[in-house]
């Protein structure tokens, strides 16, 4: 079997749309909160988001939106184009470049893309209404592929040019780490020599506020305090929306075009809670079970990890039951191996989640550090025993484990090594 690396990345996130500002914002603790002008209303009881810089894309036109340079997108590529699709496009267009890929790498029938996201509610219910109210006829002809849950894969798939295995994956919030882990198996089987690994959320009030009444959303109005995993006063998670994207690569590839990766993907591991279709397992069974698959496909044990990055959105129930599944599965390693949630920076990405904090890990172990857990300010009692660490650390963990959990209990978790330079 083929050995996987990470050798791109790119980003457009609530915290940064580069690699660059992503570090500094998880260096310095620097979240990307705020109060959310489309909340401001009297029957919303939700007041804060993490939404994504220097993008506008609320306008029904998206020949009316607004794209930062240096991104340049064609105006029969915006027509299919959901907010969450261009935020992909723009993402793999860094990555492409970071990963140093030619036009050659990217088409030819060994490479493929994998995506995750919900689609775009608010372009499906505009369209819907449209369609009720003014006909049939008179909706956008490509406003099914701008707005149903494939709508990412199918742009880029296309106008990227890929020609080799694509598809989508719908598992909620653990969907994108799906993607990876899939991924991971089609190079490692030698089925491809390269993926693109995508997950995108809008990130607006269609997206977003539909947890509101699954009383999922906290109702704090301060940015600074709102998304606050692992604290005692955490309420519900902060919804935020963006496009990341990693390139998976073989090592052959990696050998041939003399590039240093990132990362190296040892493995992965899933399982299901078979509990209840949106509460985690009181116990992290679940977890604890993709973990330990995980950790075993990666041929390590408990002793080996340097850096649990936590699947801990912020809600109560959720990060109570993460922490029984490391306790678990950690055992007498559990009060050393350092483990932090950066949805308290970024907010919750939903099914954009996996994905992208799967990139700040093999940010932080190309850069030399780890990411500490912000806004906690005491403690919650179901958290005890873990080494939640609430500052940056200087050095970069060699080890480090992603978890994801999504709804219907779903479980999915990733293991990294660090690459020497």
């Amino acid at each position: 079997m083929s050995r996987v690396f990470i050798t791109g990345i790119g980003f457009i996130t609530s915290i940064g749309n580069d690699a660059s500002t992503v570090e500094a914002s998880l260096r310095d603790l620097r979240h990307g909160m705020v109060r959310y002008a489309p909340f401001d209303r009297e029957n919303c009881p939700v007041k804060v988001a993490a939404p994504v810089r220097d993008f506008v894309t609320d306008s029904p036109d998206s020949e009316d939106w607004t794209i930062p340079a240096p991104y340049q997108i064609r105006r029969e590529m915006l027509r299919s184009l959901s907010p969450n699709a261009l935020y992909a496009a723009c993402a793999l267009h860094q990555a492409i470049a970071d990963a140093g890929l030619s036009d050659a790498d990217v088409s030819n029938d060994e490479t493929g893309l994998y995506a995750a996201s919900a689609g775009s509610p608010g372009m499906l219910a505009r369209n819907l209404n449209k369609m009720s109210q003014a006909g049939v006829m008179r909706c956008p002809p490509l406003g099914v592929v701008a707005s149903i849950a494939g709508t990412v894969q199918f742009n880029l798939v296309a106008h990227f040019k890929i020609k080799g295995a694509s598809t989508g994956f719908s598992s909620a919030c653990a969907s994108s780490t799906h993607a990876l882990g899939f991924a991971y198996d089609d190079i490692a089987l030698g089925r491809q020599q390269r993926m693109f690994v995508i997950g995108a959320e809008d990130g607006n009030a269609e997206t977003i506020l539909p947890f509101a009444s699954m009383r999922a959303l906290t109702q704090n109005p301060d940015p600074d305090t709102a998304s606050r995993p692992f604290d005692a006063k955490h309420d519900g998670f902060v919804g935020t929306g963006g496009g990341v994207v990693l390139v998976l690569e073989s090592e052959a590839e990696v050998q041939r075009r003399g590039v240093t990766p990132y990362a190296e993907v040892l493995g992965w591991g899933q399982a299901s809670d078979g509990h209840n279709v949106a509460i985690s397992h009181p116990d992290g069974l679940g977890l604890a079970n993709a973990m330990r698959r995980a950790l075993k496909a990666a041929g390590i044990g408990p002793a080996d990890l340097g850096y649990i990055n936590a699947h801990a959105t912020s809600t109560p129930i959720g990060d109570a039951s993460e922490c029984k599944a490391i306790r678990a599965v950690l055992g007498a390693h559990a009060a050393t191996v350092p483990v932090s949630s950066t949805k308290a920076l970024t907010g919750h990405g939903l099914s954009l989640a996996g994905a992208m904090e799967t990139a700040f890990c093999a940010l932080a172990m190309r850069r030399g550090f780890t990411p500490g857990s912000a806004h906690i300010a005491e403690l919650d009692p179901a958290c005890a025993g873990l080494n939640i660490i609430r500052q940056t650390l200087p050095t970069a963990p060699d080890i480090v484990l992603n978890n994801s959990s999504g709804f219907g209990g779903a479980n999915v978790c990733a293991v990294l090594k660090r690459v020497s330079s």
